[in-house]
This record gives C-alpha cells, sequence and structure tokens, in this order.
C-alpha cells in the first residue's frame, strides 16, 4: 500500500501543466494560474508540510511511475499546443501573453526537463528520443551532451561549470553555468565527430541539429501564429531554462570534491518535501541520483548522510533569489 501511494503520488507532476492549459484557453489574468499555483501555493506549502523519508522504493518496472512519464509528453505538447491556439484566437492577448509564456516556461522548467533528465538516463533509445524532444520543446540545446558526458563525471570539481560555487549568487552561477555548458556541449561534439573522421559542419552534430531545427520551428511559428508568439515562446524558453540553472545551482552549492574521490551522497544537495518530491518525480533526491544514476526516478532513496536543503525547490527560490539571504541560510550547513 506504501509503495502504491508513492507511485499515484506522482501524479501531482502533472497537475501544473493543468494549470498552464487552463490559463492559456481562458486567458487574460488566468494565464497565471501556474505561476500562483507552483510559485506561490505550492512553494509554501513546502515550509509547511513535513519532510517525507519514506524509503519504500518501487520496482523498476512498476507501469504507473513509466507511464506518468509518457504521459509528461502529451502534456507538454497540449501545454505548447494551446499557448499557440490562444494566441491564435486572441485568448491570449497583450500582457497576458507574456504573463502566459512566462507560466509555461514555469512548467517547462519543472515538468518537461525534469522528465527529459529522467529519460536521457534510461538505456531504451526510444526513451533517450522522447528526452531530446522534451529539451527540444524547452530550446536547450546543450543539457543532452553536457549533463551525461561531464556534469556526471566532474560534479563538484572545477571542471563542472554546472556545480556552483560557495559564495556564487544565482545570478553569476546562471551567466556562467548556461555560457559554459554550452561551449563544452560544442567542444565535445566537435571532437566526436572529428574522432569519426566526420566534418563537424553536418546535422551529426548535436547542437547543430538541434539549432537547424529550432530554426524551423521557429519559422512555422511565425507562419502560423505571428512574430509576438515567436517571441513569447523564446521568454517561455529563457523561463525554463533559467529554471533548470536554478535546480543546478541548489542541487549541489558549495559542495565540492577532489577530481579522484568518487562521486557519492554527500555530493549533492537533498530534499525529501513532499512537494518536490512527487512534482519533480523525486528530483529532490538527487544525492542517490548521483551515487546511482541508472536508478529509476521512483526507486530513489534518502540518506541520512546527505547534506540537507532547509526546504524544497519551490520553497528555496525567493531564498536563492536574495542572495545575501541564500548565503546567510545555506553556508553555514554545507558539510566541512
Amino acid at each position: 500500500m506504501k509503495i502504491y501511494f508513492r507511485n499515484i503520488s506522482y501524479l501531482l507532476s502533472l497537475t501544473p501543466a493543468f494549470a498552464v492549459c487552463a490559463g492559456n484557453l481562458l486567458g487574460e489574468s488566468w494565464s497565471a494560474l501556474n505561476i500562483i499555483y507552483s510559485m506561490g501555493f505550492l512553494a509554501a506549502l513546502e515550509w509547511i508540510i513535513q519532510v517525507n523519508k519514506n524509503n519504500n522504493a518501487s520496482e523498476a518496472t512498476d507501469s504507473l511511475p513509466n507511464l506518468i512519464l509518457l504521459m509528461h509528453v502529451l502534456a507538454q505538447i497540449a501545454c505548447l499546443a494551446s499557448f499557440f491556439y490562444g494566441i491564435h484566437t486572441h485568448a491570449l492577448q497583450g500582457i497576458w501573453i507574456w504573463v502566459a509564456a512566462i507560466s509555461m516556461g514555469i512548467n517547462t522548467g519543472s515538468a518537461a526537463i525534469v522528465v527529459a533528465h529522467e529519460y536521457i538516463h534510461r538505456k531504451p533509445r526510444w526513451q533517450q528520443f522522447l528526452g531530446k524532444f522534451l529539451l527540444f520543446t524547452a530550446g536547450n540545446f546543450y543539457f543532452y551532451i553536457e549533463h551525461l558526458r561531464v556534469h556526471h563525471k566532474w560534479v563538484g570539481t572545477a571542471k563542472d561549470t554546472a556545480s556552483a560555487k560557495q559564495g556564487e549568487s544565482l545570478y553569476a552561477f546562471f551567466l556562467r553555468s548556461g555560457l559554459g555548458q554550452i561551449k563544452s556541449a560544442w567542444q565535445l561534439e566537435s571532437e566526436r565527430l572529428k574522432a569519426k573522421k566526420q566534418s563537424m559542419w553536418s546535422l551529426n552534430h548535436y547542437v547543430i541539429r538541434q539549432i537547424v531545427l529550432h530554426i524551423l520551428l521557429d519559422s512555422a511559428i511565425i507562419f502560423w501564429v505571428g512574430p509576438t508568439a515567436l517571441l513569447a515562446f523564446v521568454l517561455h524558453c529563457l523561463t525554463a531554462n533559467f529554471l533548470l540553472e536554478y535546480v543546478n545551482y541548489i542541487e549541489h552549492y558549495g559542495l565540492s570534491r577532489k577530481e579522484s574521490e568518487r562521486v557519492t551522497e554527500v555530493h549533492s544537495w537533498q530534499s525529501d518535501s513532499p512537494i518536490s518530491r512527487f512534482l519533480l518525480i523525486d528530483l529532490s533526491r538527487h544525492a542517490d541520483h548521483h551515487f546511482y544514476a541508472s536508478k529509476p526516478y521512483h526507486t530513489l532513496s534518502s540518506y541520512t548522510t546527505s547534506p540537507e536543503l532547509p526546504s524544497g525547490y519551490a520553497g528555496m527560490f525567493f531564498i536563492a533569489a536574495i542572495p545575501p539571504l541564500w548565503f546567510k541560510l545555506i553556508d553555514k550547513r554545507i558539510p566541512q
């Protein structure tokens, strides 16, 4: 029964998508529904609800957790379709277009990219394809390469730009990490093709292929919906990728290791907040994910030895957005 409850609780992760679709179709102030829900209501709940350290792990083959991942792919398509439909039918007008874009970007950053992260760690090619598709909808063309080939290998060291340093603000990290990962992904793909004696200036280059596909998508958006829709879609992508880097920031802030040292459960911040656990399909049990990267999300465990965030991912967002407050709250928690 406890395992069943854990599995069914992951359905919470789909609720922001419903808020996005409703806001896109109803328009006006309804377009802010997911902003209020995810960044207001859920963030507040994280400071109230007690942590859930239950380690009753599901079986890796359990059907419901895997079905929920597929539902997220459909939910992301529905969010994008309702967004462009809302603009086309003028349900979304004026400032509400930009509000809806941010609202949808929050869902893409906290749901689509999170599910993409789960998929790209899996071996079946069709699951990796779905992961890359979700990253494509977020306008991200570096995470698939950089996360697997650099972050997991060098997390907590100077070689990983996705590991935040102690005393580094969220905004400085966003620029350093984002630009560093783009540069790294480009170099890694170029080196891979060079080793195969293939031209880097081709669609075999993952970064180039993603850029070309996005140019085609952007052209289609302009043709069918208009330039305003494209600008709003870009704002959505920026919001989603800012949230991605925010998550990177709080997951490893100030935690370091030697390059020769094995990654363990002490090199990632952990949160057992039920909201983050089930809204983000247990991404907040990040310590176990880095300890055993191949474990499906619904089998991840909590460790008593992992450093703990004082709240969940939604609850920590506004803390991280105010650097002096973040440093005061977190720096003293960094294990020596």
